[in-house]
């Protein structure tokens, strides 16, 4: 977590920031993308047109239509799973396009162009309420990093760590799309209510995103409590946490093999609401960007002095008070892996990649067992671990929260090499048999190296996803790298 102060110095600087490849825009060919996270989706598309408008969408679809090419859509680049880039495609960078279009205080919704990340947001919702006595925040977003866009999280239909919240579905009023024949529709759970269950958590596949209607929360004050506690009592611990009226929450564990408390212990930290005039002190204990640094290498060279650290200072902010909004925000430095392999000179370069694994809370502490011991057995190298919850999610069509789960996040190693990839893949492979074994299941935003049997067990409406896809666009006019790898895959269903 930074500190407010942080936040805003980085949404202001990223107000300045150059668009990077969207600034060659208009060169014809053979400009190479890649996700920020893993660097493992090394991407050429035909051309990069940064998005300022709606008719700058609209212009592109027509576009591809002449050229009979395809379309692909990015804005923070975060997915891994290739879901923002395709090969030879038309690609729309989105982050240009990051206005507030419309904030109603009353109701607390606020619509925003889809190329806006949740510093800006954050950063415009407090500009707006500066000095209003009800003021209004967002209710979640994805954590670990903040560069996102709004567009991609309601594509990816991702969460955070709210302790009685659904998917992002739940914080979405309605958005606007324009469809593969260049028209921009309403979408709502009342309009167009058939796209809105498929686009969201659809992965961009039946339109470009232009605007995204926003349910806010009122912002409000919350005490953090910390405190170590064993996996096997998380669960319990968190449903007091509930009961007791705690909004956020997670449990982020240790992750040394050598030690006793490897996949066993864990840091708990909630946050429940305060008085409103309880004041917010204006040094607050926050770990630096020097100390953040100073983790991840620890994570990778010596991670039980990384739990130690992390956990001790994490202790020190017990008791501390922050806003429900700002206190999601997330320290990530990109691009930290290269100053990372030089540093600990290992010869290939690396990166994370990132999984989630779902199972029934019931189920939890059996899951980390078997992770347990196949981490050991197979020298499996995670560098970052942590629990949430989630609520079932009753309204998306390709739903990843069947039910009320126990959310295992993990960040594992890769080494960027043909063995590194491979091992890194079915260390994945193995983890989702893990939760599938529970009834479980995982998230498709990140890899793509799931097994067909694995995807049919989690998500079994996925070959008529993909139709759906074709109905919509017969012409696939909206592809990625991702749907071309199962469209290929379930090619004996279409």
């Amino acid at each position: 977590m930074i500190s407010r102060r942080q936040f805003l110095k980085l949404a202001s600087a990223a107000a300045i920031m150059p668009w990077g490849c969207a600034q060659l825009g208009m060169r014809p060919s053979g400009i190479l993308l890649n996700d920020v996270h893993s660097g493992l989706n090394p991407t050429t598309v035909r051309e990069v047109i940064p998005v300022r408008s709606s008719e700058d969408i609209q212009h592109a679809v027509e576009r591809a239509v002449r050229d009979r090419t395809a379309i692909s859509v990015a804005g923070g680049r975060h997915a891994m799973g290739a879901q923002q880039f395709g090969t030879d495609t038309l690609h729309l960078d989105m982050r240009p396009f990051n206005r507030v279009l419309n904030f109603d205080s009353g109701s607390g919704l606020v619509e925003v162009e889809a190329g806006m990340q949740w510093p800006e947001l954050i950063q415009a919702s407090l500009t707006m309420q500066e000095g209003a006595a009800k003021q209004w925040g967002i209710v979640q977003k994805q954590t670990g990093a903040d560069r996102l866009s709004i567009g991609g999280g309601l594509s990816a239909n991702i969460h955070g760590r709210g302790l009685r919240l659904k998917p992002f579905v739940g914080d979405i009023e309605s958005f606007r799309l324009v469809s593969a024949d260049g028209q921009v529709m309403t979408c709502s759970r009342s309009q167009h209510s058939d796209l809105f269950r498929l686009a969201v958590g659809g992965y961009g596949l039946f339109g470009v995103v232009s605007s995204v209607t926003l349910r806010l929360s009122q912002r409000q004050k919350l005490q953090r409590v910390v405190e170590l506690v064993r996996i096997d009592d998380v669960m319990q611990r968190f449903e007091q946490r509930i009961a007791e009226g705690f909004l956020y929450g997670d449990c982020q564990f240790a992750l040394d093999p050598a030690s006793e408390d490897f996949l066993s212990r864990g840091i708990f930290s909630c946050y429940k609401p305060v008085d409103p005039t309880v004041p917010i002190p204006a040094r607050q204990r926050e770990i630096s960007e020097e100390q953040w640094l100073r983790l991840l290498y620890l994570a990778h060279a010596d991670k039980t002095k990384a739990f130690e650290v992390y956990s001790s200072e994490y202790l020190t902010t017990n008791g501390q008070i922050y806003w429900s909004d700002t206190h999601q925000a997330s320290y990530y430095p990109e691009g930290y892996h290269r100053s990372l392999d030089s540093k600990m000179k290992t010869g290939t370069s690396g990166s994370e990649m990132i999984s989630e694994l779902y199972v029934p809370r019931r189920e939890l502490a059996s899951f980390f067992a078997d992770m347990r011991e196949d981490f050991r057995t197979h020298n499996v190298e995670a560098i970052y671990g942590t629990i949430r919850l989630i609520e079932r999610d009753n309204e998306s069509f390709l739903a990843w929260a069947k039910e009320p789960w126990a959310c295992t996040v993990l960040n594992l190693h890769v080494s960027h090499t043909p063995d590194g990839i491979e091992r890194a893949a079915a260390s994945f492979r193995r983890l989702i048999d893990l939760a599938r074994k529970r009834g479980g299941s995982y998230f498709l935003t990140y890899h793509k190296w799931a097994t067909r049997s694995q995807v049919e067990a989690c998500y079994p409406q996925f070959s008529e996803f993909l139709r759906l896809k074709r109905r919509y666009d017969p012409q696939e006019r909206f592809q990625s790298d991702w749907y071309r790898h199962y469209r290929a895959m379930f090619s004996d269903r279409l």
